[in-house]
């Protein structure tokens, strides 16, 4: 490396700490295939092309249990197959702190594959695999290298050190902290070379149909049958030749990162390199004027919804990745010095500016002087920082619903009482018989109502102005406790042509609602979490909580209101506990709920738990829950031909802001 010790590297005298994590204890939304295999292949270029002792390399392994390792792609992997251990916090640890501390070499290689996040600091945080939901254990990885490059280890040993990371680099989730080792002083003439798969906020590419790391796929390719010598001395070259092969990836579309290297000159760090000699562009920052109106918009205003859509506009606008699933802050002003300390593809674009600019368009509607407010803002410092032009804001598509509402009727009347609204941009009222009905009459009459709105073109009775009908997308039964778990999805009504019967929740997105249930102090929290999930979208990793019978108890309705989170609930849990479960939800406020009627399937059964049924690139997202259930119900056999172990699955849906008024229609 230039400016380090040239001297040369006996493979004798290099160790290696190996890391492959595919499968975490937190999740298996989690899951990483090939993680274990990238970390194998590169123990195989040390064992093998750079001749490092097999005794010499500490390898951890976590893999998926549907992808075992194959020990047998390379004869010297062998000798390691025996040393292996899992990759948790207390092998790990044990290793780089105290077994390779006691070893007598001059080279530390870290190789790390595997999910990464960046703390507040910058600092890499990799989580091992026995991180939970309750504490996400991890290594801070500038940590660890500073304490390496310390007098905590000797100061004849290790003059060369160098850490390869095949991980993400974006925001960390809430739970997870930072953990510092007892920091030394400053060993002269120990040299660090760190190379990331990717620049800070972006995502390193994980080729799941593969098993393989993108960013190891490339570094092998470089390394290829290099000797360990060669391999050292050329990492800053092999370092450019991957940010070359990248740059030609991306403009094939078949790859987004980039990976960085720092070498530190110094303790204090005060003299990094980083290799920009592509001349990446970088946002400009918004200016003092700009600043100041911000203050006065934003004052005393709490997340609009709809915050974190503007917050992945504002980057999809300057042709880059967004960063994370979640908002860096819980107020206006800080994500927007989240956002301008950013880079963008754009050098005449504030990340800011598309940033307000779709606050804008999302507060039309509901606070039109806001809005023109923040769209004087966006006109203003756009021409005097010279913004080009840039793609305004998606328009938002809602749904027009039949909103189903029915109630008990008393014991001597029998039946329920049922009102009938359509949702198109307002509530128009359809229908209201004067008796109570049983279900089976409810069932015919909504039959009626939905044949007689199917091809119309205007609302039966809607206020002039209103948007143009598109026909009912969503069914939505607003229903008491006791009707809550009812198949209303599985109900077969004369709607096809010719009086065909066709099943409810093939055709529409249904889901049950139970507002008259947020009585009290739950009413509250339901507002509340309401409106952080329109701030915070459907992604956010702390939105979803998964219950499980062991988690259905006395206390469940105290245990999930805690927080504005969770705001959907994913009921795993047996029949007899499950209106238990869904009870406790109600209590805490939670808007959003999903289970399976009867219980989940029995084991063995073909679709899995819940969440995996519901998984999507990784992650449940709340947002599209209903169009979700909908597709799987219309792809699903019929109801009678199901077997036995597979039941429905039902959704609560339960938008405060989306109901009728109270008062009987007549």
């Amino acid at each position: 490396m230039p400016g380090a010790d040239s001297s040369p590297v006996s493979p004798d005298r290099a160790f290696a700490l190996v890391v492959g994590i595919e499968e975490y204890e937190v999740s298996h939304r989690w899951d990483l295939p090939g993680a274990a295999r990238d970390a194998l292949r590169f123990a195989g270029w040390l064992t093998g092309p750079a001749g490092v002792p097999p005794a010499n390399v500490r390898l951890f392994l976590s893999p998926l249990a549907s992808t075992p390792v194959d020990w047998g792609a390379a004869p010297p992997l062998a000798a390691l197959e025996a040393t292996h251990r899992p990759a948790v916090r207390e092998n790990i640890e044990k290793a780089l702190y105290q077994d390779l501390h006691s070893c007598d070499g001059d080279l530390l290689w870290i190789f790390w594959a595997g999910h990464g996040f960046l703390d507040a600091h910058r600092q890499m945080l990799l989580p091992y695999a026995d991180a939970t939901g309750e504490h996400l254990v991890h290594l801070n990885l500038e940590s660890a290298l500073r304490w390496w490059k310390s007098d905590n280890v000797r100061p004849t040993r290790f003059r060369l050190q160098a850490a390869l990371v095949d991980a993400c680099r974006v925001e960390a989730p809430r739970g997870i902290g930072t953990a510092e080792p007892g920091m030394g002083g400053a060993v002269p003439g120990r040299n660090q070379f760190t190379l990331y798969a990717s620049r800070e906020g972006e995502e390193a590419k994980n080729q799941a149909e593969r098993g393989a790391g993108q960013f190891t796929d490339v570094l092998l390719q470089q390394l290829g049958a290099k000797t360990l010598d060669e391999g050292v001395q050329g990492l800053v070259e092999i370092a450019r030749a991957m940010q070359d092969r990248f740059r030609e990836l991306e403009e094939q579309n078949l790859g987004w990162q980039m990976p960085t290297f720092v070498r530190d000159r110094d303790w204090d760090g005060s003299s990094i390199l980083v290799d920009d000699r592509f001349g990446i562009p970088r946002a400009p920052r918004i200016d003092q004027a700009a600043w100041d109106g911000l203050g006065e918009l934003f004052s005393g205003r709490t997340l609009p919804d709809r915050a974190y859509d503007a917050y992945r506009y504002a980057f999809e606008t300057a042709g880059c990745d967004v960063p994370t699933p979640f908002l860096p802050a819980a107020g206006l002003t800080e994500i927007v010095r989240d956002l301008d300390e950013r880079q963008g593809r754009r050098t005449d674009l504030p990340l800011a500016v598309p940033f307000v600019r779709h606050l804008a368009d999302g507060a039309r509607q509901a606070d039109p002087t806001w809005a023109a407010e923040l769209e004087a803002w966006v006109a203003s410092t756009g021409e005097r920082l010279g913004v080009g032009a840039f793609p305004p804001p998606p328009a938002t598509t809602g749904h027009t619903g039949l909103h189903v509402r029915l109630e008990e009727a008393g014991a001597l009347e029998g039946g329920y009482r049922v009102t009938m609204w359509l949702h198109s941009g307002g509530f128009t009222n359809l229908w209201e018989p004067e008796s109570p009905l049983d279900l089976d009459a409810v069932r015919l009459g909504l039959a009626d109502q939905l044949v007689a709105l199917s091809g119309g073109d205007g609302i039966p009775g809607g206020a002039p102005g209103r948007p143009p009908f598109r026909g009912v997308d969503r069914i939505e039964f607003d229903v008491p406790l006791e009707l809550i778990d009812t198949d209303f999805e599985s109900w077969k009504l004369p709607i096809g042509r010719m009086g065909k019967r066709r099943e409810l929740g093939r055709l529409y997105e249904v889901v049950v609602r139970c507002p008259a249930e947020r009585m009290g102090v739950s009413h509250g929290a339901w507002i509340q979490k309401w409106r952080w999930f329109m701030a915070q979208g459907g992604r956010h990793p702390e939105a979803v909580r998964a219950l499980t019978d062991a988690d259905v108890t006395e206390d469940l309705g105290y245990t999930l209101q805690g927080d504005d989170p969770p705001v959907c609930v994913l009921a795993e849990v047996s029949d007899p506990r499950l209106m238990d479960a869904l009870d406790g939800v109600l209590d805490a406020g939670v808007p959003i709920a999903v289970w399976r009627r009867g219980g989940p399937p029995a084991p063995g059964g073909a679709d899995g738990g819940l969440t995996q049924a519901l998984t999507e690139e990784c992650e449940v997202d709340v947002g599209r829950l209903p169009e979700t259930l909908k597709r799987m119900r219309s792809t699903a056999p019929p109801i009678e031909e199901q077997p036995s172990w597979r039941h429905p699955l039902a959704l609560l849906w339960d938008d405060p802001d989306c109901r009728p008024g109270s008062q009987s229609l007549s």
